[in-house]
């Protein structure tokens, strides 16, 4: 057998009724061809076509009948070309992109996407779903966000984009974090919505931070004398009932949204000497009560709630002032009482009780910051501008006098 050829000959030749044909002979794949044709032109175009199948055959290509079209077949071969270090067919990574893959459905603006989002937290927030501060740090988050990438697509954010938003600004990890958290509840809302395939916060990693907490923040009882004494004399001592129910009762100071902004008069009761604090006030939704200290009853029988309100006009302006003369962090009033009542009563059961933080948490921060005796100087502070009615109150809440054995600060005592 001839050995494969690209060559093939065309010939004229004379039938036996004296007509002139054209003849195509050679040899393609081992196999002999002869082909006759009556026009010269026929056997031009079939020569043509057998070198290239014969071309084709050398280089490892094959003829074949096909619907596609020739940019479809360019791409199915670039395909195969890809696919053929792996150990899986072309009909694998199909299937597997038809089941795992979403075609996004919408196409919509970033801003257009951030307002509906902002919407529905907003509606969230008036079912009481999330609170004030979260639905603030969506808001400025979100508005970020769209100032970042301004005239995209939602679907066109990547994780590079939001390794920038996230660590914009020299952010610490709990910063990063923060940011994460809040982008990809945004994006898994938009992955429902179905503007989005996938979400890309998926493959920015969230960072593991060692939590080193040490004694809380507090003030002394001297300090809390002073500020207290300059308190009365700051404008006629309209602030006198909020620094006192905040330091003296350990309320949570936030005046927009904390528990003082929301605390009512019928909820504090002088003859009980009890203030009750509602789930809807209290910043973990779960009712307490404050046992009211003879210098707190002193405090408000002085500056009365109905001629001293807790929370007044301007007050964030005048407490302001007040706290950048005293250095005034933003929960030291509370750490200062939860320090200083855990001291004076030396039952950590009570003083959670009545913080409405865990034993834990108490145990953890605030054992020990404050002696016992500072603590009764701390308790002992009264108004000093206006006169103090008599009241006779117990210096030891019920719940902690007589102290259980099994109270573990008693069996240290």
């Amino acid at each position: 057998m001839k050995t494969q050829t690209a060559l093939f000959v065309l010939k004229p030749f004379k039938n036996r009724n004296g007509v002139t044909s054209y003849r195509v002979s050679g040899w393609l794949h081992g196999e002999r061809i002869r082909k006759n044709f009556k026009t010269r032109q026929e056997a031009v175009v079939e020569k043509s076509t057998l070198e290239i199948k014969a071309a084709q055959i050398a280089s490892g290509l094959r003829p074949t009948a096909t619907i596609l079209s020739p940019e479809q077949q360019s791409e199915a071969e670039a395909l195969f070309l890809k696919i053929k270090p792996l150990n899986h067919s072309l009909s694998f990574y199909v299937d597997y992109a038809l089941k795992n893959y979403r075609e996004v459905e919408h196409k919509i603006p970033l801003t257009n996407a951030v307002f509906e989002y902002r919407a529905q937290r907003a509606q969230d927030h008036a079912k009481g779903l999330i609170s004030v501060s979260q639905i603030k740090a969506i808001k400025n988050h979100m508005t970020h966000l769209c100032n970042s990438f301004p005239n995209v697509l939602v679907s066109d954010i990547t994780p590079d984009h939001l390794r920038t938003f996230f660590g914009r600004g020299n952010a610490t990890l709990k910063t990063h974090n923060n940011r994460r958290g809040i982008v990809s509840t945004f994006l898994k809302f938009a992955m429902d919505k179905e503007w989005i395939s996938k979400n890309p916060v998926a493959k920015i990693p969230q960072y593991r931070i060692a939590h080193k907490r040490g004694s809380a923040a507090t003030l002394s009882a001297n300090q809390a004398a002073e500020l207290m004494e300059y308190v009365e004399t700051f404008h006629e001592g309209r602030l006198a009932s909020y620094f006192a129910l905040c330091l003296f009762a350990g309320i949570r100071p936030d005046i927009d949204q904390g528990e003082i902004a929301k605390l009512r008069p019928e909820h504090i009761n002088l003859d009980t000497k009890v203030i009750r604090i509602e789930p809807e006030v209290s910043k973990v939704n779960m009712k307490r009560n404050i046992t009211i200290q003879p210098n707190l009853d002193a405090w408000l029988s002085a500056y009365p709630l109905k001629k001293y309100p807790v929370v007044i006009t301007n007050m964030k302006y005048l407490r302001i002032r007040i706290s950048k003369k005293f250095n005034l962090t933003h929960d030291v009033l509370r750490h200062t009482f939860i320090s200083m009542h855990v001291a004076k009563f030396r039952s950590m059961g009570d003083t959670a009780l009545q913080a409405g933080n865990s034993e834990e948490i108490i145990r953890k921060h605030y054992l020990d910051v404050k002696s016992q005796s500072e603590a009764e100087v701390f308790f002992s502070i009264m108004p000093k501008l206006r006169a103090v009615p008599k009241a006779v109150a117990p210096t030891t809440p019920a719940s902690a006098a007589p102290l259980a054995s099994s109270d573990p600060i008693s069996r240290a005592a």
